[in-house]
């Protein structure tokens, strides 16, 4: 069922929904729909990309026992820490 009615729409989003419309090569009509439901339906179908980090070398000095706490706090704060 289609609808039709009078929507008033700031300047801002025309230009959005314009541009959208242009890029996309689809109606002007279809992205203001599109744009809609997915407003409405935040949940809806969208592309998700696996959330990844890199690992990168931490260049640790030798002689650095990460397992130590007491002596890693030592090392870094004095041996008066505690």
């Amino acid at each position: 069922m289609t609808k039709r009615t009078t929507l008033s729409l700031e300047d801002d989003v025309v230009v959005r929904l314009e541009d959208a419309a242009r890029r996309s090569g689809r109606p002007f009509k279809a992205v203001v729909n599109d744009a809609i439901r997915a407003g409405l339906d935040p949940r809806g179908p969208r592309k998700r990309t696996r959330f990844r980090i890199a690992s990168q070398p931490m260049g640790l000095r030798p002689g650095i026992d990460l397992d130590d706490i007491g002596g890693l706090l030592e090392r870094i704060e004095g041996p008066e820490h505690r």
